[in-house]
């Protein structure tokens, strides 16, 4: 009997990430027919994602349910971590018993295990079945290779929280002599806690992740290249993607047609992701700044808990302003009349603002976020963080005020469109991030043992 190769996928089913990984299976899913793919992923997130998405014209993916590990009849306190860390101790005995009972009812072997860089448990099962573990980083560069030197971090800086040496820069490291100690993100703060299962999951993956047989990145070459060839130089392989080319979404709240009656560059489009917002003080100085200064708007509001509180808000702004439950970010981003993006800075989102062409205001909560801001603000210089990274309606109007200014919204454009070329440029026919998805391919077609 023939060997088929089959893949088995475990996204992180929080935030982005397992849309992310699942347009990454969908691309190749259509580059390599022949290859099975199973994606593994918590029932809740599986209907958040696929309520988006369809595998219609797909027949090699299968979507299978794991368990989350929420107790039956749980009540979450509201803590976003809660069930972060519930999910955690359930694996990654939920994947193991999953992926052997699909083994035994289909008798089809995985031959190749693609699954997110948190997930460092990976490397252990791809090395019990003798198969290869290609890791999926969700963020950029700069944010993989502080979790990759957490030790020498902590030897240089010997934190033990924020405030302290909260200036210091991490000029000891490469291509990291902008990025201060009060960047970090909580995980990098403090040593392991295993009482603490999300910072200690990202902890051991800064160790983990060196075992796998390839990292993939939506990233691209050119846009941190002293970071990115540090990389290379640690771990097997290392393969930048990006930027991702996510297939055009159905704009059901008519998003785009409302743009169309706008001026160039003149409509603020806000979005947090998918995971939090801010609180609701912050929530109200946004909104009178964004009033005050009669600022046209496009608001992707997704907690329907808090949108009570900018009722009013919203009908005195309603012939300026819209706000939708979901928008189609990438398009919108990549429309004329939008002038500012005021966004978390979550990687997916500061990429998708780049190869739009749109300057950020940035207001970061956790993980990466910070390290995003401190770089698009003070080294590439395409926007602007706020005072004490939160909103006042002072600091937020006179954050507008920069950002939509004629010079500063050109130098700002001029400075992303030195990284939206080298994105043209990298998934342009024969461009290194098409030529590192042909290896890609490879990678998991290559069933030989």
């Amino acid at each position: 009997m023939e060997k088929k190769a089959h893949v088995a996928v475990f996204p992180f089913p929080f935030g982005s990430h397992p849309t992310a990984l699942l347009h990454l299976v969908q691309r190749l899913a259509a580059a390599a027919p022949a290859v099975q793919f199973s994606y593994f992923n918590t029932t809740n997130s599986n209907q958040k994602v696929f309520s988006k998405m369809n595998l219609n014209g797909y027949d090699n993916i299968r979507s299978y349910n794991i368990d989350d590990g929420v107790p039956e009849g749980h009540v979450f306190s509201g803590n976003p971590v809660e069930a972060i860390e519930l999910f955690i101790k359930a694996t990654p005995l939920n994947f193991r018993k999953r992926l052997e009972e699909l083994v035994e009812a289909t008798g089809l072997k995985v031959t190749c295990l693609l699954t997110d860089a948190f997930l460092g448990f990976s490397a252990d099962i791809a090395e019990e079945m003798g198969i290869p573990w290609v890791a999926f980083w969700t963020a950029g560069p700069t944010a993989l290779s502080l979790h990759m030197y957490f030790d020498l971090i902590h030897r240089n800086l010997g934190l033990t929280g924020r405030t302290q040496n909260s200036e210091q820069t991490l000029d000891f490291l490469p291509g990291m002599s902008a990025i201060r100690a009060s960047d970090l993100p909580e995980e990098l703060q403090s040593l392991d806690k295993p009482d603490r299962p999300f910072s200690y999951l990202l902890q051991t993956m800064g160790l983990v992740v060196r075992r796998s047989s390839t990292v993939v990145l939506n990233s691209f070459d050119g846009i941190d290249p002293l970071v990115t060839a540090d990389l290379k130089s640690k771990l097997k392989k290392v393969l930048n993607i990006g930027p991702f080319s996510l297939p055009p979404c159905q704009d059901q709240s008519g998003c785009l047609s409302w743009l169309d009656r706008h001026n160039a560059a003149s409509v603020a489009y806000i979005s947090f992701g998918s995971m939090l917002t801010p609180p609701p003080n912050e929530l109200a100085a946004l909104a009178e700044a964004l009033e005050e200064k009669k600022v046209p708007y496009l608001w992707s509001f997704r907690e329907d808990l808090k949108g009570h509180l900018l009722e009013g808000f919203f009908k005195r702004t309603s012939s300026r302003g819209k706000v939708v439950a979901w928008a189609p970010q990438s398009q919108i981003l990549a429309h004329s009349s939008v002038g500012v993006f005021i966004t978390h800075c979550g990687w997916n989102s500061m990429v998708e603002s780049i190869t739009g062409g749109v300057p950020m205001i940035c207001r970061p909560f956790f993980g990466d976020q910070m390290i995003n801001r401190r770089i698009l603000a003070d080294v590439w210089q395409i926007g602007i963080g706020l005072e004490g990274d939160v909103f006042a309606k002072a600091g937020t109007m006179n954050a507008l005020d920069i950002v939509l200014s004629k010079e500063n919204w050109n130098k700002m454009r001029e400075n992303i469109g030195v990284f939206k070329e080298s994105a043209t440029k990298a998934v342009a026919p024969n461009g290194s991030s098409t030529e590192n998805f042909k290896s890609f391919i490879d990678i998991v077609i290559n069933i030989s043992s």
